[in-house]
């Protein structure tokens, strides 16, 4: 069904506005504006949200009121006698977050200036929008969301008079601000949480390889403790990384649980620096993918069936199950037996500890750092050189940064306490179950 609209024509509806007119309206009829330049000037309102406001035209008007703060207003046809004068304007550009404004400021000047002193005068506003040092974070986080700098122009909206940033300096930007994270990250003190379980796993990135270490506390909250460049098999490296998280408050003399990939160097490195004391949990994923990659592809799903209806059970049957099914390999496949059989123990540790099913899912597997490798891939895939260790580093510092703030409380996170229980049990206790539980 039609419908009839009213269509209201303005007889100025033609002619654009001029953004320099309207700013010097609102400089002179500005007292909604007198609170942001009050904010603005003691650096503590962001530019953006004026943008987001009026646009270009609030800010000239705030640069406008600004300057009359300091010459005074504007008087037509008149010579002020005043210590700063008006200068005419000149072109400038103020740092947003993730782009630069080109506008029209004032120019001050002094009327007499002493010998070596400076005649030019800044406007207090204009100074304070320079200063402001988020541009660099801002270029990281586009980066790091997938726009390599050749398309960064690409991701910036529409805005009249934008002025886009040059790839180099976004680059450099970026470089800056990794290191900012990565140096934050560093010096983080681990001493408050209490960090009951650690995942430790490595994602490589081109020709390198980085090091990651999640942790969850008591209250089942998440927590990067730590990145170290190299592989997982390394073990200076891997001991490195847990030496670090001890001299960051990590108390070594408290019992927790670590779950890994199943690297003998990481194994080593955690009995060298935390105890042998400490209960370790292979990471069953990495456990079915081993396997499976020595069995021809028909035999998959029954391994897979097999393995995951063993780690249902208590420790001792599971671990016999599996034994058994290794026993059926053997004659076929060897290689898959022998894969099987290593590290068995350690693939029923949260079995061990009398833990529920629904925390036993998070605690089994190192899904919850391969979440975080996952995010850091998907939002470096348009990275194809990475010319250094420390770039691989600062990527993946930055995307474990982005990816920690959508981090949830881990799955199972009501029963966290069974885990802390469980791993405060006293050592004359522990040694009576596992006596009991080995028969």
């Amino acid at each position: 069904m039609s419908q009839r609209y009213h269509v209201v024509d303005r007889p100025d509806s033609r002619a654009p506005l001029d953004p320099r007119k309207l700013a010097q309206v609102l400089a002179q009829d500005g007292q909604l504006l007198l609170p942001m330049l009050d904010l603005i000037e003691h650096a503590e309102a962001a530019v953006d949200d004026l943008i987001d406001v009026m646009g270009r035209a609030t800010i000239e008007a705030v640069l406008l009121m600004s300057a009359a703060g300091v010459a005074g207003p504007k008087q037509q046809g008149k010579r002020a006698d005043r210590d700063v004068v008006y200068h005419g304007s000149q072109a400038g550009r103020v740092a947003l977050k993730e782009r630069q404004l080109r506008v029209t400021k004032p120019r001050l000047r002094k009327r007499a200036p002493q010998s070596g002193e400076p005649g030019e005068v800044e406007v207090p506003a204009y100074e304070a929008m320079r200063k402001d040092g988020r541009l660099a974070d801002r270029m990281l986080e586009i980066l790091i969301a997938g726009v390599s700098t050749r398309r960064y122009e690409h991701v910036l909206p529409e805005m009249a008079e934008t002025v886009g940033v040059s790839k180099s300096e976004v680059s450099r930007e970026a470089i800056e601000a990794g290191e900012r994270l990565l140096k934050g990250l560093a010096e983080r003190d681990l001493s408050g949480p209490d960090i009951l379980a650690v995942w430790i796993d490595g994602i490589q990135l081109g020709p390198y390889h980085v090091i990651c270490a999640v942790g969850v506390d008591a209250d089942s909250h998440k927590h990067v403790l730590g990145l170290r460049e190299g592989a997982t098999e390394n073990s200076a490296v891997a001991t490195a990384l847990l030496e670090d998280l001890v001299r960051r408050g990590l108390d070594p003399e408290r019992r927790r649980l670590f779950i890994i990939d199943g690297a003998k160097a990481l194994r080593a490195a955690i009995d060298r620096v935390f105890g042998a004391d400490q209960p370790v949990q292979r990471c069953r994923n990495h456990k079915l993918r081993n396997v499976t990659g020595h069995l021809p592809k028909d035999q998959h799903e029954q391994a897979k069936a097999t393995l995951r209806a063993a780690f249902k059970l208590d420790a001792k049957e599971g671990m016999a199950k599996l034994e058994q099914y290794a026993s059926w390999l053997e004659h076929q496949w060897p290689d898959a037996a022998g894969s099987l059989r290593e590290g068995l123990e350690e693939m029923f540790t949260i079995n061990r500890l009398g833990l529920p099913s629904l925390l036993r899912r998070c605690l089994g597997t190192t899904n919850l750092i391969d979440n975080g490798h996952s995010a850091a891939r998907d939002r470096m895939r348009r990275v194809r050189n990475w010319q250094s260790g420390s770039m691989a580093l600062r990527w993946t510092a930055a995307a474990f940064d982005a990816a920690s703030k959508g981090f949830r409380r881990i799955i199972g996170y009501e029963h966290i306490w069974m885990l802390k229980a469980a791993l405060e049990e006293p050592a004359k206790d522990r040694s009576l179950v596992q006596q009991a539980v080995a028969g």
